[in-house]
């Protein structure tokens, strides 16, 4: 099986992603978990495991909804055009990536939140984020820019899908990805999606 090299790089402020690329495949996810029902693409291989995430944190009495997922180079220069409008340029860049910067071209990210604290630092109070925190991993998902990262400001509802193995890893070692090596990370390529 083909695994698509980009999956497991560093894209952020420093990394950039070619106005090109698209993942293989993305698919929906299910529009009961997400933000009003909309529309809301992933990568296709994630999709299971995210909706598993979901549905299971559901069972245990906890809600998360999918405000975002997939975003095109186009759209992702859309979406910071509007904020730099809005901001100016220097807010804009402490919580917005550039088009070719942004995790979500890859397809492996999801904002998620509990449905009513929206996107905002308030989702760290909630049980939902509680619960992101302590199983996540299991399902292959991190956070990708907690508090005190060097890329941007701490989004308590940025979740980068990188595979169980290497999730854990990172969980179990109180590890941000974005600290390790790119040639570490490519190690786990191979397990991503078991």
């Amino acid at each position: 099986v083909l695994i698509d090299d980009e999956l497991l790089k560093k894209y952020s402020k420093y990394y950039f992603l070619n106005e090109n690329y698209a993942p293989a495949s993305t698919t929906l996810i299910d529009l009961n978990l997400t933000l009003n029902n909309k529309n809301v693409p992933i990568l296709t291989e994630i999709k299971p495991k995210l909706e598993n995430m979901i549905n299971t944190a559901k069972l245990e009495g906890v809600t998360l909804v999918v405000h975002s997922g997939y975003r095109s180079f186009k759209e992702q220069m859309g979406l910071k055009s509007a904020y730099t409008q809005k901001f100016g340029l220097s807010k804009s860049n402490q919580f917005s990536a550039d088009q070719g910067y942004s995790e979500h071209q890859l397809g492996t990210t999801v904002d998620i939140s509990d449905g009513k604290s929206g996107l905002s630092t308030n989702f760290e109070k909630t049980p939902s984020f509680v619960w992101l925190q302590n199983n996540a991993h299991k399902y292959g998902f991190i956070l990708s820019y907690p508090k005190n990262n060097s890329y941007y400001i701490y989004e308590p509802w940025h979740y980068r899908y990188v595979g169980v193995e290497l999730a854990t890893y990172l969980k179990t070692n109180n590890l941000n990805f974005y600290d390790l090596d790119q040639n570490v990370i490519d190690t786990y390529k191979i397990k991503i999606f078991e």
